[in-house]
């Protein structure tokens, strides 16, 4: 399926004059750009997947995949909102009902109501069988009480999709339900802090408590005991923009490691001259090609309705573990320059290190990929 040429220029261009002029000050100032956001969503690249049938423009996977793409390459923190907003839409696309959908769509695509989506817990990362947050059912209500952890946008949520335990006697599959919570509205819903980061400064992460929240009927999204299958039916999503956003973290330590081996010279010659450096470019470009086909591969089957899940988990690890490792070496090529804040592959380096983390550890990728091929 080809990729929406217009939309590609569009997003490389508000990526280039836009978000990279930015990247240096927001990873130093951890500001939350609302007007980038904003300006992102009247471009229509905020939900790039919701059908118009929701008010949205119906674009492909492999759309979200260039956008996610084109913004980490300006700056990951910006990506990183791009791919929240997808999730939740993705949610309300699904299992939202038209009142749910009527209260959050537009403003999400438009970048008036910033969501967070609440699974982690303090003792909840990858196993979300123990997640403890309890929602409790009272009349035509529900009575939420729980903590949430390492939450993207925490510190300035509106609103947020909390994963919340329905039914302890369940089995797993079962016990959890999805929860929409109105930050502002609810009493008892309260954002508790906000965390300072190694990377993705300008990405606001932090917890939620609630006491006693009650949520109206209108607040359970989808049906009760259906939380957790209706995440995975949106993770692998998440995880090849995950994917998309490292590729594009890559491609810019990629840019950056060249051009510098060109103008910087040792020994009466520039430094890419050098086989030592020269080598070294040559696999962060190789790396970078195959991180590519990886995802477009992923993002096509996701497209075509095949399934998916093996090639989104080994694209969304094999791109993070090479940004990690390339951006590693573009500090390398860098030399001691590398390791100075105000210089692009400091914060690069910085920057990858956590997609190898959220939307699935690399350790839960591995689960997933081995599990398909022994058990088939």
């Amino acid at each position: 399926m080809p990729v929406n040429q217009l939309l590609r220029e569009t997003v490389e261009r508000f990526a280039r004059d836009r978000v990279r002029p930015r990247a240096e000050q927001l990873d130093t100032t951890e500001e939350f750009p609302a007007d980038l956001y904003e300006e992102m969503g009247e471009l229509g690249l905020l939900g790039i997947t919701v059908p118009e049938t929701d008010g949205g423009v119906g674009g492909t996977v492999l759309d979200y995949t260039t956008v996610m793409e084109e913004l980490a390459y300006g700056y990951a923190s910006v990506a990183d909102q791009c791919g929240l907003v997808e999730l939740i839409t993705s949610l309300l696309t699904t299992f939202g009902t038209p009142a749910q959908k009527n209260l959050y769509m537009a403003g999400l695509q438009d970048a008036s109501i910033r969501p967070a989506y609440a699974l982690t817990e303090a003792e909840s990362g990858s196993d979300l069988a123990s997640i403890k947050t309890r929602a409790v059912r009272e009349g035509e209500s529900w009575i939420l009480n729980g903590e949430k952890v390492y939450i993207h946008n925490a510190p300035i949520a509106d609103m947020a999709v909390v994963l919340a335990v329905t039914d302890p006697e369940a089995r797993s599959s079962r016990r959890l339900s999805m929860f929409l919570v109105d930050i502002e509205a609810t009493d008892g819903a309260e954002r508790a802090y906000k965390e300072h980061k190694m990377g993705q400064r300008a990405s606001q992460v932090g917890g939620f408590v609630f006491t006693d929240a009650r949520l109206d009927a209108n607040g359970l999204l989808g049906e009760e005991g259906t939380g957790f299958p209706a995440m995975m039916n949106v993770l692998d999503k998440g995880r090849v923009g995950i994917a998309a956003l490292a590729l594009g973290i890559h491609r810019a330590a990629l840019d950056a490691a060249v051009t510098y081996a060109k103008e910087r010279k040792q020994f009466g010659q520039p430094i890419g001259d050098h086989q030592g450096i020269a080598f070294q470019i040559a696999d962060m470009a190789t790396d970078y090609q195959a991180s590519r086909q990886l995802i477009l591969h992923a993002a096509n089957a996701l497209d075509s309705g095949e399934p998916a899940a093996k090639l989104c988990s080994m694209a969304k690890l094999f791109a993070s573990e090479k940004a990690v490792r390339h951006t590693s070496t573009a500090v390398q090529v860098h030399g001691g320059s590398g390791y100075i804040r105000g210089v692009e592959v400091e914060r690069l380096y910085r920057d990858a290190r956590i997609t190898m983390i959220y939307e699935g550890t690399s350790e839960i990728q591995r689960m997933i990929i081995s599990r398909a091929l022994l058990r088939d």
